[in-house]
């Protein structure tokens, strides 16, 4: 027995005509009238009588017209969610990224995400850019917003946002009460910076910056989270450079001041693997594009 033999007789059934139901199906009535033979047959139970001018629903045809709707109905819905499925409109998706992203682009995807897509289970996890490539390779993350850059062959990467720098200071530092900060006025101060290893990109950027300024930083204290960065800074640990948006986060204790000289852009970029071809994946890809594309829109009209 097949889905489309329980079609026909449900169809039988409701209209207990053999020819209007053939009309409903859109194929010839003794076909059918075959067809709805061969399942009495095959259940070896009559499920209709017939006479030349009625038809009419035995005792068991009423029954299985109750179970085969119930079934058909079933059917609909598994195809229903599978193809939701293959859209990516379904499913999980596990994501890894910096801290800083928060305070930037990753809420803004986040909700227009959910807004699209309320059916898909997101999971967030925070790591640094060095766990997330090795969580992508080991297939524990789908994607991770990241600090570039990154050379890796088996990853795609995206820039979702570019930044400039600016200086967090504790709040009772000398230079917190000019409006611009050098570079060079930081060389005597001690450093709060991510470890190299962790975060290579962004550390080589900080160190460069500070060299081409003539001094080499004084790290006094690592941490691994922005927001932690910032913490020790309001405790008078040291200064940090940290990407703008990260003012965002405002912490007591802390002033944030823009840069003097012209620096490059920081990168923040999603990353995936070049081999993941996950529906879910996929269309949380097309939703970042379109909500930084949206987001850029706005700024400019602005």
């Amino acid at each position: 027995m097949e889905l489309r033999h329980l079609r026909y007789f449900v169809t039988v059934a409701e209209e207990l005509h053999f020819g209007r139901a053939a009309q409903r199906l859109q194929m010839a009535q003794p076909p059918l009238s075959q067809q709805i033979r061969q399942l009495e047959a095959e259940l070896d139970v009559q499920l209709l009588y017939r006479t030349k001018r009625t038809v009419r629903l035995t005792d068991a045809g009423q029954v299985l017209l109750q179970e085969a709707r119930y079934l058909l109905m079933q059917a609909d819905q598994a195809i229903a969610i599978t193809q939701r499925a293959d859209r990516g409109e379904l499913g999980r998706l596990i994501l890894g990224f910096v801290g800083s992203a928060t305070d930037s682009i990753l809420p803004v995807i986040l909700k227009a995400f959910r807004q699209r897509f309320p059916n898909v289970q997101l999971i967030l996890d925070e790591m640094t850019t060095a766990e997330q490539v090795e969580a992508l390779h080991n297939n524990r993350i789908q994607l991770g917003f990241i600090r570039p850059p990154l050379n890796d062959e088996d990853l795609i990467l995206e820039t979702v946002l570019q930044e400039s720098l600016v200086v967090a200071l504790p709040e009772a530092h000398p230079l917190a009460t000019q409006t611009q900060v050098s570079l060079v006025s930081l060389a005597a101060q001690p450093f709060v910076l991510s470890p190299r290893h962790l975060g290579a990109g962004f550390y080589d950027q900080i160190y460069s910056l500070c060299q081409q300024a003539g001094f080499t930083p004084q790290v006094a204290q690592e941490a691994i989270q922005m927001p932690t960065i910032v913490s020790l800074v309001a405790a008078e640990l040291g200064v940090a450079l940290v990407p703008a948006s990260l003012q965002n986060w405002q912490r007591v204790g802390v002033v944030y001041k823009p840069l003097a000289d012209s620096t490059p852009q920081i990168e923040l970029a999603i990353a995936w693997r070049q081999t993941d071809t996950s529906p879910v994946l996929h269309q949380f890809i097309e939703q970042t594009r379109a909500a930084i594309s949206s987001t850029s829109a706005h700024q400019d009209l602005a």
